[in-house]
């Protein structure tokens, strides 16, 4: 080989190592947090990052509805971005289908401790011994309830079926106060939400791991007769999301059911939805009289259940995977505070702190500013053990499909809403409760 030849190798093996180089010193995140100022606070904990590492980090804003085809598609070309933050209902699907590398998210997993996680989080995104992503955040949601009038009446607070239609009982006074406002507009994604962690709470689900399980009739009668007295305590009409939260809001509901995206309006820190229990629409009275449960239980499924959204980081099999790695590490340690502000009311801490400090997080969370036109942290609005059973709910957090496998099938039966019609003509007195198991049994064996 010349001395000419050997330098042209020479030069073609050095620009070759620096564009590998460059290549490991950059990486791209897709994030489904795409409003400006979600974005900014994203940008901003990259760039902390960056600082850190040497890394860049090009953070993309990818609208929700349009990930999993954008992902598919990126897959197909061999150009998947390094790390996703997504929901749930996509993890399990990519990690089957070759998207998401579970060995990294093994990694980063172990490295920071399992244990620091909410044990609900991590089991929803289980597959093949590991985890397919790596847990974020997420909410659950809540029974919210008039605290004082519990206290004052001398109820317990409603843990479970039985402690709710006990309060319904003492408590339901229309029009002054109704007992609940329970969804029954059956064309509104809330009465899904709402009716699932109603199933949930007494173990009844419509699959299982070989696909679609026929509804046991003694359990979902059960949950027919509880939904059918929640009805009962409610204002006549098609009630959704916005009748409950009014209705809450005006002082005339003893309890709903809600996601925490309405902590900071109870506080009076949203113009678009002030409480008006008093003459003060920025008041927080409704809070400091508010109390929350996330996890309440049927009569035959004694642990219960709290119906969870959680999110994930998954680093995907086109990644430049020790830096997607780390900068999935950092996103989750260093920079967890920052991830988490950029919807503290909506994005509880999946990781609750390290093994030498196990609040670090739940703490530092619960002082992150809330609101939108006034702020304020959450730990100066609601007492500590609310907070802990805003964050407890995380650790048993459950939806349908999930621990069976059945994910992509319970999503077509809920998006069917064929629960929401049957439930709502079972409460309407349309037929009895043995002829609605058998209605929705047959109903659930169309759907493929």
């Amino acid at each position: 080989m010349s001395k000419t030849t050997k330098l042209m190798t020479g030069t073609a093996l050095a620009l070759l190592m620096s564009g590998l180089a460059a290549n490991a010193e950059s990486i791209r995140f897709w994030t489904t947090e795409e409003q400006p100022e979600r974005l900014a606070k994203q940008e901003e904990m990259a760039a902390a990052f960056t600082a850190e590492s040497g890394v860049d980090v090009e953070v993309i804003p990818v609208t929700e509805k349009d990930l999993s085809t954008r992902a598919t598609a990126a897959f197909a070309a061999g150009d998947l971005p390094d790390v996703i933050y997504t929901p749930l209902v996509n993890v399990l699907p990519w990690a089957e289908a070759g998207i998401l590398d579970s060995d990294a998210a093994g990694e980063v997993m172990e490295a920071l401790d399992p244990a620091t996680f909410a044990s609900g989080a991590v089991e929803m995104a289980a597959f093949d011994g590991g985890v397919a992503a790596v847990p974020v955040d997420g909410w659950t949601q809540m029974i919210v309830y008039r605290k004082d009038k519990f206290d004052e009446a001398g109820l317990a607070a409603p843990t479970s079926y039985e402690t709710v239609v006990a309060a319904l009982e003492k408590l339901h006074n229309p029009p002054e106060m109704y007992g609940f406002v329970a969804p029954t507009k059956v064309d509104e994604a809330f009465m899904s939400q709402v009716l699932e962690h109603v199933f949930l709470a007494n173990g009844v689900s419509p699959v299982n791991a070989d696909g679609l399980a026929e509804l046991d009739e003694a359990k979902t009668t059960e949950v027919l007769d509880f939904y059918k007295a929640l009805v009962a305590a409610s204002p006549k009409g098609e009630l959704y999301w916005k009748q409950s939260r009014e209705l809450y809001f005006a002082g005339q509901a003893a309890m709903i059911i809600w996601s925490p995206f309405i902590l900071d309006e109870l506080a009076g820190l949203r113009d678009s939805a002030p409480p008006t229990i008093n003459d003060d629409p920025t008041s927080s009275e409704l809070a400091s009289l508010t109390g929350i449960v996330t996890t309440f239980a049927g009569p035959s499924n004694s642990d219960g259940a709290a119906w969870g959204d959680t999110r994930y980081f998954g680093i995907t099999n086109d990644a430049d995977t020790d830096p997607a790695i780390d900068f999935v590490k950092f996103s989750m340690d260093q920079g967890y505070t920052q991830t988490l502000s950029i919807a503290p009311e909506g994005k509880f801490p999946i990781r609750k702190g390290t093994a030498e400090d196990p609040e670090k997080f739940t703490m530092a969370w619960s002082k992150l500013d809330v609101g939108v036109d006034r702020k304020a942290p959450l730990s100066e609005l609601y007492a500590p053990e609310m907070i802990g059973e805003i964050v407890g709910g995380l650790d048993v957090a459950q939806r349908w499909g999930v621990a069976e496998g059945q994910l992509a099938l319970a999503s077509k039966i809920i998006n069917s809403q064929v629960f929401n019609r049957l439930v709502r003509e079972y409460v309407d007195g349309e037929r009895d409760a043995a002829s609605t198991v058998a209605a929705l049994n047959e109903e659930l064996g169309k759907i493929e």
